[in-house]
């Protein structure tokens, strides 16, 4: 059959793309930081104005050299603009669905842990650990940034510097004692783009 007479999927129609989205609560709010939120956008501004015109051209010139059924450059760039523009369509809905917190803003109560907070922990053992509650899009186990949504973060949520939580984890249940609570810049590195 000719591949004229064919309906390719809808770009839209992608549910690895609203698995991903729908990781966020009903509610629909995408809480970030501003370093976050720079990111997202540095990345999203970087893709529409540098890397989806240079692959059109490529694959405009590409079109031009005859029989595209083999022409690797033109099967390439058609696949790779497509994965540019699912990662635009994610960051569009990243970016409207965002709601900026800064973490460095005065609370009313600074003890009470929010989105932004940065928690020092410990275990049963004495084992201290210090967390950051940050956004679904700029988690970082290397510098122990935690979602909001995770387990962690729901567990200590509306906790109290000296509480006592119950994480019930996949390695069975421990107790966290709260030592210190603080509301600071959290640092988020800068989008890189890959070249």
């Amino acid at each position: 059959m000719s591949k004229a007479f064919t309906k390719e999927t809808a770009e839209t129609d992608d549910p690895e793309e609203d698995a991903v989205v729908d990781l966020l609560p009903v509610t629909g709010k995408n809480y970030i930081t501003p370093g976050g939120y720079t990111r997202l956008m540095d990345e999203f501004l970087w893709l529409m104005n540098k890397e989806r015109p240079q692959m059109t051209a490529t694959v405009s010139w590409a079109a031009g050299n005859g029989d595209r059924s083999e022409n690797g450059d033109y099967i390439y760039g058609k696949k790779r603009l497509r994965e540019i523009d699912r990662r635009i369509r994610f960051l569009t809905k990243r970016l409207d669905m965002a709601e900026i917190v800064d973490p460095a803003n005065p609370r009313e109560d600074e003890t009470q842990i929010f989105f932004g907070a940065t928690i020092t922990y410990a275990n049963l053992a004495g084992e201290e650990k210090t967390v950051a509650i940050v956004g679904v899009d700029e988690v970082d186990t290397a510098r122990s940034y935690i979602s909001w949504i995770s387990p962690m973060a729901r567990v200590l949520t509306k906790a109290r510097q000296g509480d006592t939580v119950t994480l019930h984890a996949p390695g069975g249940v421990e107790e966290l004692e709260i030592l210190a609570v603080r509301y600071q810049p959290i640092p988020m590195d800068a989008f890189q783009p890959v070249t």
